[in-house]
């Protein structure tokens, strides 16, 4: 009869237990990821900063803290629709645009109108755009917004020649500031938007609430976007005072 030695249990060592983390800590890890970053960060790439270790309600909670904290400050923590950034509020960024080297470029008003169209009425072909404005949408319009990353094709309308779906982006929010369609401002308020943007420049006359439901499309011989069309303009040589319009931008009457 052979002795049989018992099988011996490993007691597994005692992990030890991982130190909370520093609240000040994480705050100014945030703060300098946040920064540093040349666009709007979602809380997944915020979490791999402190290696999981945070959940994504933990660090929503911190980010406004931090937003609380810089409530006195020129520069402002937000969320807009692709995470979170920091941003020199609007009443102090006339002045760093006295020194900036990067002008903001002007749209005609063609140009924002299509756009504020789209925003509203999203998805939208560009004969949709067409009976509401009720000028023909010449392409370099759309070419315009869809180059600055606010428009884009999201499909194609199942009718006769599958007309391309024009919507708005997630850059389009992230630039006005926007978490989400829904905080678009009123249509009333976009309309004195406009108004006030293009108060100095001539214009041909348009129909009094470009965007108000309540108004039907104007009739084909409705006036063009371009001055020339109009017989009080100067000619196509002459200088003008007004908006910054680009000769690419005019349209004709739509004849639909």
């Amino acid at each position: 009869m052979t002795d049989e030695t018992p099988d011996t249990v490993e007691t597994p060592e005692p992990q030890p237990e991982r130190e909370p983390l520093d609240l000040t800590l994480v705050k100014r890890v945030l703060e300098a990821a946040l920064l540093s970053a040349n666009e709007p960060l979602a809380i997944a790439p915020l979490k791999r900063l402190f290696g999981g270790e945070l959940d994504a309600d933990s660090l929503r909670k911190i980010l406004d803290e931090i937003r609380e904290e810089w409530a006195d400050r020129p520069v402002e923590l937000t969320s807009v629709a692709s995470g979170w950034r920091f941003r020199v509020r609007p009443e102090y960024q006339k002045y760093l645009d006295r020194i900036s080297s990067d002008k903001a470029p002007r749209y005609s008003r063609a140009v924002l109108e299509t756009l504020a169209i789209i925003a509203y009425r999203q998805p939208v072909t560009r004969g949709d755009i067409e009976d509401i404005r009720g000028v023909a949408v010449s392409p370099p319009t759309l070419k315009a917004l869809e180059e600055r990353g606010w428009v884009d094709v999201v499909g194609h309308r199942e009718t006769p020649g599958r007309p391309a779906l024009f919507a708005t982006t997630r850059k389009f929010l992230d630039d006005l500031n926007l978490r989400s369609l829904e905080e678009l401002p009123a249509l009333e308020e976009l309309q004195s938007t406009l108004d006030a943007n293009f108060e100095a420049a001539p214009a041909a006359p348009v129909q009094e609430s470009l965007l108000d439901e309540a108004h039907e499309a104007e009739p084909a011989n409705a006036p063009s976007d371009d001055p020339a069309d109009d017989p009080a303009s100067p000619p196509s040589d002459t200088p003008s005072s007004g908006a910054d319009v680009p000769p690419e931008e005019t349209e004709q009457p739509h004849a639909g």
